[in-house]
């Protein structure tokens, strides 16, 4: 071989080699990448050409670029695990999205069940979100995409807490749906839904955003029919682990899919589609989904941790009504009056008290709990959060440092009577407003809260106890506020609440019912 041959073979060689190795070193560092950050990577290499909607709107190109990232999930279910109708996912969302109701659960007795939902594709090698109800316990999950290709699905993690689940197929070079960032959305703005409703193959509606910030019950409800996620008894703990912040949009969405993608005029995700409020089961107008930013920290959590890594702040609170800030003697109408401040928790060691108002997260005026709810769920233990509080009209700022689930647990051993306060209201499953001077004059009561929601599965529900039901007394107490109800059933003997009210119709009621039943 000539000298000028050998010196082509060897640059090519050395080339194939340098080559071979920036590729093995690549594709290490992809793998430590966060999702949007690997999409970062693809999208530079696969670029979508979709421009955002002005003028007259035109949706083709979106719908083009996200139909095929969006997939029909089907999942089977055994017979036995059908039968366990206590702890199955037809329960919570059974008007929501294409779940068994009625009739339904006879049949699941004699064979296997399938539902199905949908969800959305967000790296080519095959992870895929959609929410925890659409695959709860289900045996067997299926992927199906628009091009008829099929795939069995692992689980790779689930949170009840954000309705939100991941999945893994085995593909390669799978079509990815953008992901967009939520905290850009704007009410009005022009959005779109893709899923697979009411069994029929991929469908894409369109609509704007109605509202953001949206709480709506529905995950609290599921907790209080299966438990608090993380364990009740003596480790339960005393401060809500559901984060509701849903976008609403008016985009048509249905039975089925639960899942899907709610996308901007770009083709770019902005939420998961999660529930739909509706008389009828099916749609009326208003449709959640949860927002994308929460979505991204959720599912990067399930495949560097395995497990969704909270950060909390350490107090339960209520949000300001009108008749709190009478009774308190606030001017303020936004903000989050704290009940309560778990012991060892990050909000006592940044010296906030009971009575104080929390104004702000991270500079963002706090309208609502789904504004703490959703910033502090998109946190880490360790995270470091600036929090704007109020106490005796002065307003101060601290840094807090959000500790874990574990913390909380240990902390919330301590204080057994105020505790075991907390765990009967939070059984009770129901929401109190103070009776309004008007009102307890009308009924000729003296002190008196007015229930105004009672959700599934809690003992109020259980017992039959109804929204507009007047309570004057607990356990021999008079109430007045919510903080009355809680040191009230503080004195709950051997596990008998006792209850003096006046029914909406202005009848006498006297209640008695165990904390357990």
């Amino acid at each position: 071989m000539n000298k000028v041959g050998l010196t082509l073979l060897t640059a090519v060689f050395g080339g194939a080699v340098a080559l071979g190795g920036y590729k093995l070193i690549e594709n290490k560092k992809f793998d430590g990448m966060s999702f949007e950050d690997k999409q970062k990577v693809y999208f530079a290499n696969n670029p979508t050409g979709v421009m955002s909607s002005t003028g007259n709107p035109d949706f083709t190109q979106a719908a083009a670029a996200v139909s095929p990232g969006v997939v029909h999930i089907k999942t089977t279910y055994s017979r036995k695990g059908s039968q366990q109708s206590q702890g199955s996912p037809f329960d919570m969302f059974e008007e929501f999205f294409g779940m068994p109701q009625g009739g339904g659960r006879r049949q699941m007795q004699a064979q296997p069940v399938q539902a199905s939902g949908s969800g959305v594709i967000i790296s080519d090698d095959g992870y895929i979100v959609t929410n925890n109800h659409v695959v709860e316990d289900a045996d067997k999950i299926e992927v199906v995409l628009t091009d008829k290709r099929t795939f069995e699905a692992k689980l790779i993690g689930r949170d009840p807490n954000t309705d939100l689940a991941l999945l893994k197929v085995s593909g390669k070079g799978l079509p990815v749906v953008k992901l967009g960032n939520s905290d850009n959305v704007n009410v009005g703005e022009w959005v779109l839904a893709f899923g697979y409703p009411l069994g029929l193959q991929s469908t894409v509606t369109a609509g704007i955003i109605s509202a953001k910030g949206r709480q709506i019950g529905i995950l609290n409800e599921g907790q209080q029919q299966r438990g608090n996620p993380f364990g009740g008894g003596q480790d339960q703990i005393p401060v809500s682990s559901a984060i509701e912040s849903f976008i609403q949009t008016d985009a048509v969405i249905n039975k089925g899919n639960s899942g899907g993608a709610l996308t901007n005029a770009s083709g770019e995700l902005i939420g998961i589609n999660s529930a739909i409020a509706s008389p009828t089961g099916t749609y009326a107008g208003y449709g959640f989904a949860i927002p994308v930013n929460l979505v991204k920290k959720i599912v990067d959590d399930f495949v560097e941790y395995g497990n969704v890594k909270r950060g909390y702040i350490g107090v339960t609170y209520t949000e300001i009504t009108p008749e709190l800030a009478k009774e308190k003697g606030f001017t303020d109408v936004d903000g989050l009056y704290v009940q309560d401040v778990v012991g060892g928790g990050a909000a006592e060691a940044a010296g906030i008290k009971k009575g104080d108002i929390l104004t702000k997260i991270n500079g963002k005026v706090i309208t609502g709990s789904p504004v703490l709810s959703e910033t502090i769920g998109r946190a880490r233990p360790g995270d470091k959060v600036n929090v704007t509080y109020k106490r005796d009209g002065k307003e101060k700022q601290v840094t807090m440092t959000l500790k874990g689930e574990e913390s909380l647990k240990t902390a919330s051993t301590g204080g057994k009577a105020s505790k075991s306060a907390t765990e009967i209201y939070n059984k009770l499953g129901a929401s109190f407003i103070p009776a309004s001077a008007q009102k307890k004059k009308e009924l000729g009561v003296n002190s008196g809260v007015v229930v105004t929601q009672v959700n599934r599965g809690g003992i109020f529900d259980y017992f039959g106890v109804e929204r507009g039901l007047v309570i004057t007394e607990v356990n021999g107490k008079a109430v007045n506020t919510v903080d009355d109800v809680e040191t009230a059933l503080g004195a709950t003997q051997r596990n008998i609440v006792r209850l003096k009210g006046v029914s909406p119709q202005g009848g006498a009621v006297q209640l008695s019912f165990p904390v357990e039943y």
